[in-house]
């Protein structure tokens, strides 16, 4: 519960952003939520691009100005758009809270400053909750400024937040699927048939590198319904293949790659796809790549794990059989988060926008990830129990190796002439 010297606050305006990169269905949650906002007499108000106009606010120099920064909602702007590509009132990667690194980070106030500039542009613009649509690091985000006003005085106003998250990477904990995932991996999953296709034209090979920064998720289930050869994510990665510095050895992705592509060729086969979790690359040695993103992650786009694996496939097959072979690598991803959305995560992500109107104004929460289990049952779960403490960044959900899930892709996938080097549980070879 969040009041104000002990009284809850009643809530007449509430402002909406999305942050991050795109996802199918985004406006599903935008339109449910404002919708019944709306229903419940409530003013709705979109922050254009995430974050950013909101970073920038300064009453003297930048004020927020309607339909340039922000566009009080109504219901012409919010029916018939839940089944519309990309974001309706657009999205950034601005994040306010990147100088808090620490819980420390809290009690200083140069580093909290975006923060208050934030909290200061909200409350300009007369909203008294935040409904912040985002991934793992717009969670983040709105638990700073959670954080943040719980250490201001009582008697100042607080904007109550609630959170409902979005990746198609599906490593977000405490939900079992977010919206845009099946999505993504439908339409990732239809390039990789095509991708097939021409590998059996050709009697080629294709290594397809897909989204998903810390988890397996999206490979896995493009593997799974695009019919690959092999599946490796980042979960699939033992001790034994690391180097003594503790990075990944590239030679044992390479030699796994290869083992399957003969194992096919004893089957008749000379051709195939094999898909990559993009977030390989960070268990690479330094120097992979230098390129970062201004929150000092590494830039996965820039490594290209397909291509860069490509030649060393085709080396050490040609070295390993004395015939050559055609290995080409692929990215995979950008093509999928403005993607026309299923039905399911339509259903999904209306659900959620739903949940946090019910969030706000039924339930008078303040803190809380929007979250469904089951047959779309709501349930609103603590910031607390999604970010770490410590380092204040969102916990990860990675694919349990040896889980029905990551046994569905291992049986799947074509079988090797020796056992895999990972994976606990069953599995017939041959």
């Amino acid at each position: 519960m969040w009041r104000l010297g002990g009284e809850r606050l009643t809530i007449r305006r509430v402002g909406i952003l999305f942050a991050g990169g795109p996802a199918p269905a985004a406006n599903a949650v935008i339109a449910a939520a404002g919708v019944s906002l709306l229903d419940a007499g409530v003013e709705v108000l979109g922050f254009y691009h995430g974050y950013s106009n909101l970073a920038a606010y300064d009453p003297s120099k930048a004020p927020l100005l309607a339909d340039e920064h922000y566009r009080l909602l109504g219901d012409d702007d919010l029916r018939g758009i839940r089944s519309s590509r990309g974001v309706v009132i657009g999205t950034s990667r601005v994040g306010p809270g990147q100088e808090i690194r620490t819980v420390a980070d809290l009690d200083d106030p140069v580093r909290l400053g975006p923060l208050h500039t934030v909290r200061a542009g909200l409350l300009a613009a007369g909203v008294q909750a935040l409904i912040s649509i985002g991934g793992d690091g717009t969670l983040r985000t709105a638990n700073l400024l959670v954080e943040m006003q719980r250490r201001l005085p009582p008697e100042e106003p607080r904007v109550a937040i609630v959170h409902v998250p979005k990746t198609i990477d599906n490593d977000y904990p405490g939900i079992d699927f977010t919206f845009g995932f099946f999505t993504a991996v439908d339409v990732l999953a239809r390039e990789l048939h095509n991708l097939r296709a021409d590998a059996q034209a050709t009697s080629g090979w294709f290594l397809v590198e897909t989204m998903g920064r810390r988890a397996g998720w999206l490979a896995y289930g493009v593997g799974i319904a695009g019919e690959a050869d092999l599946t490796i994510g980042v979960e699939d990665i033992p001790a034994g293949w690391k180097t003594a510095a503790g990075h990944l050895d590239p030679r044992r992705v390479v030699d796994q790659i290869v083992d399957t592509m003969v194992a096919r060729e004893g089957k008749g086969k000379h051709y195939g796809v094999v898909v990559l979790a993009e977030g390989l690359a960070e268990l690479l040695a330094p120097g992979t790549t230098t390129r970062r993103d201004d929150q000092g992650r590494v830039v996965l786009a820039a490594v290209d794990l397909g291509r860069t694996f490509a030649g060393l496939v085709s080396e050490r097959y040609a070295a390993r059989t004395g015939r050559k072979k055609k290995v080409t690598g692929l990215q995979l991803g950008y093509e999928s988060r403005a993607a026309p959305p299923h039905a399911f995560d339509v259903m999904l992500a209306s659900q959620l926008g739903i949940g946090a109107t019910k969030a706000l104004l039924e339930h008078g929460h303040d803190g809380v990830m929007i979250s469904t289990s089951g047959q779309f049952e709501l349930k609103y779960v603590p910031f607390g129990d999604l970010v770490d403490p410590v380092t204040l960044r969102t916990r990860v959900r990675l694919v349990k190796p040896g889980s029905d899930f990551h046994q569905l892709a291992r049986f799947l996938e074509s079988r090797t002439a020796r056992p895999r080097a990972w994976g606990p549980g069953p599995r017939k070879e041959g």
